[in-house]
This record gives C-alpha cells, sequence and structure tokens, in this order.
C-alpha cells in the first residue's frame, strides 16, 4: 500500500528535530518511537504555517478521532512531551498514536501497533489547528 502524503510546517519541522536530537543525546539508549517520528519527518512535505492545510493535524491541533472497532470517538491535542497529560487528553508527539497523527488529515485512517493488536482510527475533525487561528509563532 502506498503512503499518503504528510504535511509539517516549517517550525514544527525544526522543533521536532531539535526534539529528537536532544533526547538521543539524553536518553541511555534509542527508542523506537524516535525512530517512527524521525522516519515520518524525513517523508513528510514541509510547508510555510501560512500555506498548511486547515485540516491537517500540526502541534498543538485539537482533533476529533473515531476508533474503527468500536466506533467510539475521543478528542486529543497533539502536544509536545513536556505538555503531555493524559487526564487532559493530551497525546506527546513521542507516543506511538501522537507519531501517528502529525501531518495527516480529516478522512485519514491512521494505524499503530499496540500490545492487544492494531488499532485503527479515522481523523473525523480537526476542531482547532494553530495556524487556521492565525498562532503561528508557538
Amino acid at each position: 500500500m502506498a503512503q499518503r502524503v504528510i504535511y509539517i510546517t516549517r517550525p514544527d519541522m525544526e522543533k521536532l528535530r531539535k526534539l529528537i536530537d536532544g533526547v538521543r543525546e539524553n536518553a541511555a539508549k534509542p527508542t523506537a518511537n524516535l525512530d517512527s517520528l524521525e522516519r515520518e519527518l524525513n517523508r513528510a512535505k514541509v510547508v510555510a504555517s501560512r500555506k498548511i492545510p486547515k485540516d491537517i493535524i500540526t502541534m498543538n491541533s485539537v482533533v476529533r478521532l473515531q476508533d474503527l472497532a468500536s466506533e467510539e470517538e475521543s478528542t486529543y491535542t497533539l502536544v509536545f512531551p513536556a505538555q503531555a497529560n493524559v487526564g487532559d487528553n493530551k497525546i506527546s508527539i513521542l507516543a506511538p498514536i501522537g507519531t501517528a497523527l502529525i501531518g495527516y488529515g480529516v478522512g485519514d485512517i491512521i494505524e499503530w501497533s499496540v500490545p492487544s493488536g492494531a488499532r485503527r482510527l479515522k481523523i473525523q475533525e480537526v476542531l482547532y489547528q494553530p495556524e487556521a487561528a492565525g498562532h503561528f509563532d508557538r
């Protein structure tokens, strides 16, 4: 199956590359999550913040997802690790689901492995995207 094109804003790309470098410098051993994020970034199309489509998930976006197995819907915010808080539905970009979300858009289906198998989520709506709201320096 062909991979879909994902979009990353230039500022997000720079911050995420610095995050990866920083974690690698301070980690006792490399993590699979960093490798996955780096693979996603390597294949991403980089666009200016003002040109990112409004339905694409960027850092600090709030998204509504539907689990395709259970049909349950959830809302999450994609954040950097320091802001992650499961109780507030703030998911780190370094969590497998966070890495899976970045750069995808409404209607896309993401899949990632969990201990019980694979989960598939459909992106139903981007409720908030900083760039669409005019917040370019976040």
